[in-house]
């Protein structure tokens, strides 16, 4: 239970990341350019971790690096840049809206990879905690319907398809960084470790796709407060209770135990912003908690 409660909480963090994140982008700042600050601040903050440990990086095993260059390389900043850049190809609400398939992803990589077992009433109960995440967003399969009703064509053009192939991107990347992120943990890497070889590796997969300019500048000096801010909170900790908690659960559980965070993200937008939740919404809610609790005490 306890692992269960460490993962819900940093869902929670990265709820709350949504109060500064969002507001960022909307003024007009490359959504990449934020990610990158990101992991230049937690790179130099895990530095002083990975220094001392420096003499035993030519120790790490050839599936050791791999695992890396997936939590940090694929999970942390190619599967971030796509899911960023996917918005440019489709309607918002179809993307957070195929967003909710990720556990399937993460489930079906920890039963090839990692050969934990995924018995039948696991299977349904996940089935239930998807149709809870599902109804959480609700309104974005109301806008979806609506998308497909009045302009059929948004969703079937070839620029939707290059929008799903982004998508899919990231739905495989944040599902194989779970699974790989468990994977270092059973062979004995501690979480700062981890969260070290993460950021270092997202860090220097992302400069590539950096614009080396001004416009690299944030346009006011109190923006790198506030995405210093927003690090120590959905990056720094929350991801410390995130590893925490995968180090005493499975990735398939973890994994179900992540749908929390859309569902924290609409209750801090409505505590914090004012936007009401809907009926179906809330009952979203109450069926996730109820499948994920079974999961849970039924130790699948």
């Amino acid at each position: 239970m306890l692992g269960t409660l460490l993962v819900i909480l940093a869902c929670l963090l990265w709820g709350m990341d949504t109060l500064i994140r969002y507001p960022l982008v909307e003024r007009g700042i490359n959504p990449v350019t934020i990610v990158f600050y990101e992991h230049f601040i937690l790179t130099i903050l895990f530095s002083f971790n990975l220094i001392p440990n420096l003499k035993r990086i030519g120790e790490l095993k050839i599936a050791d690096v791999f695992s890396f260059l997936v939590i940090g390389g694929l999970g942390s900043a190619i599967a971030t840049v796509a899911f960023t850049e996917s918005f440019q190809y489709l309607n918002p609400s179809l993307v957070i809206l195929l967003q909710k398939f990720q556990p399937v992803v993460a489930i079906i990589l920890a039963s090839i990879i990692l050969k934990e077992e995924v018995q039948k009433q696991f299977v349904a109960w996940a089935f239930v905690s998807l149709i809870g995440g599902l109804l959480v967003s609700s309104p974005d399969i109301e806008r979806f319907y609506s998308l497909m009703v009045s302009n059929f064509s948004a969703v079937t053009s070839d620029v939707a398809i290059k929008g799903y192939g982004l998508v899919g991107i990231s739905i495989l990347g944040w599902g194989a960084a779970t699974v790989f992120g468990k994977r270092l943990s059973m062979v004995g890497f501690e979480t700062k470790s981890i969260m070290a070889g993460r950021f270092v590796t997202g860090f220097i997969v992302l400069i590539p796709f950096i614009q080396w300019n001004r416009a690299l500048l944030l346009p006011h000096g109190e923006d790198y407060l506030r995405i210093l801010i927003m690090v120590m909170i959905s990056g720094a900790l929350a991801m410390w209770f995130y590893y925490q908690g995968l180090q005493k659960l499975s990735a398939k559980t973890t994994a179900i135990a992540e749908m929390f965070f859309p569902f924290f993200a609409i209750i801090v937008n409505w505590v914090f912003l004012g936007k009401q939740l809907t009926e179906l919404q809330l009952i979203g809610g109450a069926i996730l908690i109820f499948g994920s609790l079974i999961i849970q005490l039924k130790k699948y």
